[in-house]
């Protein structure tokens, strides 16, 4: 049998441990699990007179990504203007990186800017954004 005195004093003392256990996960603590850094996505591709190998690119809002490109035939150029990215100039044979963090949904027009011959109006390619 137990005392009034004693009953409160389990009672407090299950209480008391029983506010420690949840304290953590009300105040999120211990339980809780930041968002982990988007990944960047790296996207190869190519170009040649007067073609890239990718028509379509589609990447997510807020996900870093590279784009590593190699000329085949003569010196290009790569941008993307409206995520200010660009190549200085992409030779035949080595990569070239562009990096940008999409920050807006749409449809957007990537190009080569280094003229390269008759049909260079041409040279240009979609870079779809989603959420």
């Amino acid at each position: 049998m137990t005392t009034g005195a004693t009953a409160a004093w389990t009672r407090r003392r299950w209480l008391k441990a029983a506010l420690a256990a949840a304290a953590p996960a009300a105040l999120g603590l211990g339980t809780y699990h930041a968002a982990a850094a988007p990944r960047q996505v790296v996207i190869k591709m190519t170009v040649k007179r007067f073609e890239f190998s990718k028509k379509v690119i589609v990447v997510k809002k807020g996900v870093p990504v590279v784009i590593e490109i190699t000329s085949l035939d003569v010196p290009h150029g790569f941008a993307v203007p409206d995520f200010h990215a660009r190549a200085e100039i992409v030779m035949p044979g080595k990569v070239a990186q562009v990096r940008f963090t999409p920050d807006k949904i749409g449809e957007f027009q990537y190009l080569c800017d280094i003229f390269c011959g008759e049909g260079h109006e041409k040279l240009e390619g979609r870079l779809i954004v989603r959420v």
